[in-house]
């Protein structure tokens, strides 16, 4: 993606004969293990003063070598749930956004549907890196607004240290671990998720990838030896390609729905980066009062990191009832998507 290039947003079909889509409960689930900046300068040549300044980031958070990825995003459900009044036997159907699934097969969402008790669901992951939980977020809201479905779970979860080169100081001190999830329902009122604005661009997946584990270069003495399981990252050219993409969805979603972000009570973007957010609120016109961010605390978290957010800053009162929210995100593949609900 260049300057010349601008992201390409798919039009969404007409939802005004359709039933509208809610978030009627969020939940979250950090581990308990804090990693902080001192710690990792003691792992990697580098200091806390050059990563806050280059990131925002002070801490993250670390799964316990038993916790799994599925672990967290059961802990994350079952607070969404009891925030929603659903038990599980009311779900329909478990979407899981993540890029470190417990194994290959089955899906992590599966495993999340056991430890949940939901016998009566359907389950399936899927992976858009970092733009995965909004990604969820649509694909759930297509199953209600079709019928199909009345009560989804989507959740992002991840166990990122489990990928991270924590030899490679460009990277290690990015990620952590966590996981949030939303239950959608239809309450059969106008508001709701009012746009959701989807893209991605597979020429640029080589800025930002995990080229080990697949079918191209499956576990073998040579990928282990090459690092190939580990998270790669051209971070210069993530940031420009992030900034632009995620400033495109979010201007195209506010004109979909005739807004500006004036109208916008808070915006939570995709916690990878604080100049990236920064840079994004600038080029939006939004001051950084309306941004939320919660980077410092957790990092990275990639498809967890705006399903936290959220419940975050729902449980801390930044928005009523009826406020506009704009979240935006980014990630591999490249993909990005944007999305605005009316609380």
């Amino acid at each position: 993606m260049t300057k010349s290039n601008k992201p390409h947003l798919r039009n969404p079909r007409s939802r005004q004969t359709l039933r509208p889509v809610h978030i009627v409960g969020t939940g979250s689930y950090v581990p308990e293990r804090v990693l902080t900046n001192a710690d990792i300068e003691k792992m990697v040549d580098t200091t806390d003063e050059w990563i806050t300044t280059r990131t925002g980031i002070k801490e993250r958070r670390i799964a316990a070598p038993e916790q799994c990825t599925s672990d967290m995003a059961a802990e994350a459900a079952r607070r969404a749930m009891e925030q929603a009044g659903v038990d599980a036997k009311d779900i329909d159907l478990i979407i899981c956004a993540t890029m470190t699934p417990d194994m290959m097969c089955p899906s992590t969402a599966c495993l999340v549907q056991q430890k949940i008790g939901a016998k009566g669901s359907a389950a399936f992951d899927m992976e858009a890196a970092c733009s995965g939980f909004l990604y969820g977020l649509e694909i759930g809201q297509q199953f209600i607004t079709s019928g199909t479905c009345n009560t989804v779970l989507v959740i992002g979860a991840e166990k990122l240290s489990t990928i991270v080169d924590w030899g490679d100081r460009n990277t290690c001190v990015l990620f952590g671990d966590g996981a949030g999830a939303v239950v959608l329902q239809s309450r059969g009122e106008e508001h709701g998720i009012l746009t959701t604005c989807m893209g991605a661009d597979g020429s640029l997946a080589d800025l930002l990838l995990i080229p080990g584990g697949g079918a191209r270069h499956p576990a073998s003495k040579e990928s282990i030896s090459g690092k190939m399981h580990y998270i790669k990252m051209s971070g210069r050219e993530v940031y420009k390609n992030a900034v632009m993409a995620m400033q495109t969805a979010a201007e195209e979603a506010l004109r979909r729905c005739n807004l500006t972000v004036a109208d916008i009570k808070c915006i939570i973007p995709h916690q990878a980066n604080l100049r990236i957010i920064e840079a994004i609120a600038n080029r939006l016109g939004a001051p950084m009062e309306k941004v939320y961010v919660n980077l410092n605390r957790y990092g990275n978290v990639s498809a967890a990191s705006v399903a936290i957010a959220l419940d975050e800053a729902a449980r801390e009162g930044r928005f009523q009832r009826g406020d506009l929210i704009l979240l935006l995100v980014f990630g591999g593949g490249l993909t990005w998507a944007s999305c605005i609900i009316q609380w």
